[in-house]
């Protein structure tokens, strides 16, 4: 006898429906999976035949072909565990529901026959909603992420016996609708309200922040450089629903999503360790997986001590940092994974650290500092919107008692920023904030009179900048202008913005 399936399988972040075929045919007791799978599921046979036995339901002995179609894609992972055992069951006669092909399958399973949690449920279920299935049945633990898809009827179940009643109809299994999303603020355990002094560079990163711009720290060890890079999605924007969506997709695929969780409402805050490979930090491997530049999408991405990481991990982030979205390309398959996030990075002033430092004496020769330094390349350097100096902290920054500003008061001037940019961009598609404008955008939004555009030209002459280099400074002018409430640039908002390319006019010049 032959029976259908319905069950799904994750590319990149989206997903398709995946149709399982179970024939059954007299002969000698076999079993064959086809339709390019994978070593997990290959092994799936061994899963299913102890999960079906210690299920209480007899394993067939006769040959047994399955087909996993479309066949030209690959089948990775576990989750085709449970909708071949169904599979198996319907086509021996154990399951008689005429409602088994309105429901997509999820699941691993255990040698007993418990369902255990698998990656990608949310990006199935969109699948499942988008051609026309009634619902799905997954494993409890990825119950509420299934959840967040409307208009489609999830079945969580524990093990393969409470499956197959419910098919048969000697059972029902409650489900429950998932809240409304709201747009409520997330609260933040890390605020600026902890950090003393260093008003300059919370000012810097409230530009960065209400702009969307990349930013990178330079100052001595122990000034609180980390301790500023945490605080920074506290004063990001709230994620929008579809923001959340799309981030939680990722979180799904990589199997991240922590279990009971349905959104992810915080912003992403990803700091990797230097010593992380350029497919760690891009994406990669043999079946592509998003890296560390998608898993922080809509959020911060934080590399500290950025000369430390590897040149081939640096120089691969200049693609994601302009395009928004990584793309990786093997002999067979191509994916594209979004990178939508804002860059931080911090890193000493020279190995030693103190270089510039009053307190301390910096002990690198000056062919020591050039290495150093040269770790950035320029064009990766002129993708980094703000450079902002971070000096040695004071004992009287240390011992004030004071809080210093809440994170809540530079929220709302970064709210009201963004506002202005959303009605700017109102009509330009795909742009949401000053630092993803266009040249195009840029030349109509940005214009200066002349007091700014001399002041412009002599120092874009005069320190040899690029033009990414001239128009980046041109949107944080802008940003800077927002946040002042003005409607033209003016050259107090310039002459700001130039300040904050510190590493163009000190350091690598």
């Amino acid at each position: 006898m032959l029976s259908k399936i319905l069950s799904g399988t994750t590319r990149g972040v989206d997903a398709i429906l995946v149709d399982v075929e179970v024939d059954l045919n007299v002969g000698l007791q076999y079993f064959n999976t086809v339709g390019l799978p994978e070593g997990a599921v290959r092994e799936s046979k061994v899963r299913v035949q102890s999960a079906i036995t210690n299920s209480g339901f007899k394993f067939p002995t006769k040959r047994i072909t399955v087909n996993l179609a479309p066949a030209d894609i690959k089948k990775e992972g576990t989750a085709f565990d449970l909708s071949i055992a169904v599979g198996i069951l319907s086509a021996d006669g154990q399951i008689s529901s005429g409602k088994i092909g309105e429901f997509v399958l999820l699941g691993e399973l255990s040698l007993t026959g418990e369902i255990k949690p698998v990656r990608g449920v949310l990006p199935v279920a969109a699948a499942a909603r988008k051609n026309g299935a009634r619902g799905l049945i997954i494993p409890r633990q990825n119950f509420a992420e299934a959840t967040v898809v409307a208009a489609l009827e999830v079945i969580p179940a524990g093990s393969l016996t409470e499956v197959v009643k419910f098919l048969n109809g000697e059972m029902e299994i409650s489900t429950v609708v998932s809240p409304p999303f709201n747009d409520i603020p997330v609260e933040y355990t890390d605020d600026f309200s902890d950090v003393r002094g260093q008003e300059n560079v919370k000012r810097a990163i409230e530009v960065a922040a209400a702009g969307g711009h990349n930013l990178i720290m330079v100052g001595p060890p122990g000034a609180g450089k980390t301790m500023l890079a945490r605080r920074i999605p506290s004063v990001i924007p709230p994620m929008t629903f579809e923001e959340a969506i799309q981030t939680t997709k990722i979180y799904s695929v990589t199997g991240l999503l922590r279990d009971g969780v349905s959104l992810i409402r915080r912003r992403p805050f990803r700091s990797p360790h230097h010593t992380i490979s350029d497919i760690g930090l891009i994406g990669g491997g043999s079946i592509p997986r998003p890296g560390e530049v998608s898993l922080a999408h809509n959020g911060v991405l934080f590399l500290d001590e950025l000369p430390e990481f590897g040149k081939n991990a640096l120089e691969v982030l200049r693609q994601p940092l302009e395009d928004k979205e990584v793309t990786i390309t093997r002999s067979q398959i191509s994916f594209t994974f979004p990178a939508n996030f804002m860059l931080v990075a911090a890193m000493n002033p020279c190995p030693c650290g103190y270089l510039g430092d009053t307190s301390h004496d910096c002990e690198c020769s000056l062919s020591i500092i050039h290495k150093y330094r040269s770790r950035i390349s320029g064009p990766l350097l002129d993708r980094i919107d703000i450079h902002i100096e971070v000096p040695p902290m004071k004992y009287r920054d240390l011992s004030n008692e004071a809080e210093g500003e809440a994170s809540m008061r530079m929220a709302g001037r970064v709210n009201a920023a963004r506002k202005i940019q959303q009605e700017r961009f109102l009509k330009s598609r795909g742009i949401f904030c000053n630092a993803q404008m266009s040249h195009r955008l840029l030349r109509k939004h940005c214009q200066t009179d002349s007091a700014g555009r001399e002041l412009l030209e002599n120092v874009v002459d005069r320190l040899g900048m690029s033009a990414r280099a001239h128009d980046r400074i041109l949107k944080v002018a802008r940003t800077i202008a927002d946040l002042d409430g003005k409607y033209s640039v003016g050259t107090d908002h310039l002459s700001e913005a130039i300040q904050y390319r510190s590493l163009d006019r000190n350091y690598f010049t």
